[in-house]
């Protein structure tokens, strides 16, 4: 096996490790820090639950290639019924750590604008930080059985192909509707407008546009809209992918997509809790970093616009 990742399998491999050990580690942070009264720490658990949602993405998203790089090799030990017993667990871990993810993003944005976080969301994160956990933990144990045949144990008749689960339901939505598709495009292109609009204008105050008249604080207000659109792109875009991923792992242009998505969503963080921007006053110039990242931010995420556009027509996309 390569050091680079170069398959499905591999990268999938790598992965999701890190999701599945990450969420229970956040999730020791945070109970610790409820004992301990530590907000510091709190603060570090619940950034630890966003960037670990944001990655839970690519790492469902390497799995499905991965179902497509093995379903139906003679020379791989592996039960199509398990595969798609793991893929079911792997949505129901994702809408898991995604839930959680959104309530953590906009508990570090209510901490930065208000310097707490309301006790009914640190209960609610800790509900489906747990659920997370949960899920998590059931997927790492079929997805331990596809690599390891020696540790099955009755697990071929789980879950066959066909058989009814939370993809196969998925897949009847986008699949068996007429609107359906048409509808959720028209919902991802407004997530793409509410998320472009908000990077853009915090982009330029950072930059120097108006700055004289605004502080960063008046702008942070906005983030909220950002997270809307992200929230609308990630669940139309992941009914697109369920309703036809064999055709987007193989297009040339999906993997830099979410490649520049997970890097987007990583400097919005950024902008989100760190003291560099929320300092700027109005009249302040930013700092190199802070102009740094919020080139970062827009680059990354007209780099998704772009190839998002370009994915029926660049490299197989057709």
């Amino acid at each position: 096996m390569d050091l680079i990742p170069s398959s499905g399998p591999h990268l999938h491999v790598l992965l999701n490790h890190i999701p599945s050990l990450g969420s229970v580690v956040a999730l020791g942070m945070y109970l610790v820090s409820f004992y301990h009264k530590n907000t510091r720490l709190q603060n570090y658990a619940i950034f630890a639950f966003m960037a670990l949602a944001w990655l839970a993405i690519p790492t469902f998203i390497s799995g499905a290639a991965s179902r497509w790089a093995l379903q139906g090799r003679d020379d791989v030990d592996v039960m199509t019924g398990l595969i798609f017993s793991h893929q079911n667990a792997a949505l129901w871990a994702l809408g898991a750590s995604g839930v959680t993810g959104i309530f953590s993003y906009f508990a570090l944005w209510q901490f930065r604008r208000w310097g707490m976080v309301p006790k009914w969301n640190q209960m609610t994160i800790l509900a489906f930080a747990i659920a997370t956990v949960v899920t998590m933990v059931n997927a790492g144990s079929f997805g331990g059985r596809i690599s390891h045949p020696e540790i099955r144990s009755g697990m071929e008749a789980v879950s066959a192909p066909g058989e009814p689960g939370i993809i196969t339901f998925t897949e009847n939505i986008i699949t068996g509707n007429n609107w359906a598709w048409p509808a959720m495009e028209a919902a991802h292109f407004l997530g793409l407008a509410l998320i472009f609009a908000t990077v853009m204008l915090i982009s330029l105050r950072i930059l120097g546009v108006a700055k004289d008249s605004l502080s960063y604080s008046a702008v942070h207000r906005l983030l909220p809209l950002g997270a809307l659109g992200i929230i609308i792109n990630v669940v139309t875009g992941m009914f697109f992918f369920i309703g036809d991923s064999g055709r987007y792992v193989a297009m040339d242009g999906f993997p830099p997509k979410i490649l520049f998505l997970v890097i987007g969503g990583f400097a919005m963080l950024y902008f989100t809790s760190f003291d560099g921007p929320w300092k700027l006053k109005a009249g302040e110039d930013a700092s190199i970093v802070s102009k740094l990242m919020a080139v970062a931010v827009l680059g990354s995420w007209a780099a998704v616009i772009i190839f998002g556009r370009l994915l029926p027509y660049y490299g197989g996309g057709g």
